[in-house]
């Protein structure tokens, strides 16, 4: 009973430790990144929840909705994590898709589209 006490213990710890942190293993890209806001607030996302413009969220091609991403604006070095809720972006060249929310936190409303890094957190 006591190993299995320090086992769960120990796995729950870790559990903590990891939140927050790059994935070594998870996606990693740069590239560019733009945002979204008023027009689409309140429409429905490829998730099936309510896009809102003040949320800290993002929409990618590929990655699980519900995945943990860091963004760094490579211009500025600001960073915000979103989570992946929506499926785009469909402009060329261009590897996220921010809310209005995220985007001012990058300091990049002004600028519209900027280089990024974008990685994935552990769960």
């Amino acid at each position: 009973m006591r190993l299995l006490l320090i086992a769960f213990t120990s796995l729950l710890l870790s559990a903590c430790a990891s939140q927050g942190q790059v994935d070594p293993q998870g996606y990693r890209a740069e590239g560019q990144a733009s945002y979204y806001g008023a027009r689409h607030h309140g429409n429905k996302t490829a998730s099936g929840e309510r896009f809102d413009q003040n949320a800290l969220t993002a929409a990618h091609r590929t990655l699980p909705f519900g995945s943990r991403v860091q963004v760094t604006n490579l211009r500025n070095d600001k960073t915000v994590v979103v989570r992946i809720n929506d499926r785009g972006p469909y402009a060329k060249k261009r590897i996220i898709d921010l809310s209005q929310k995220a985007a001012e936190q990058l300091d990049m409303l002004r600028d519209g589209v900027v280089p990024v890094r974008v990685e994935q957190l552990a769960d």
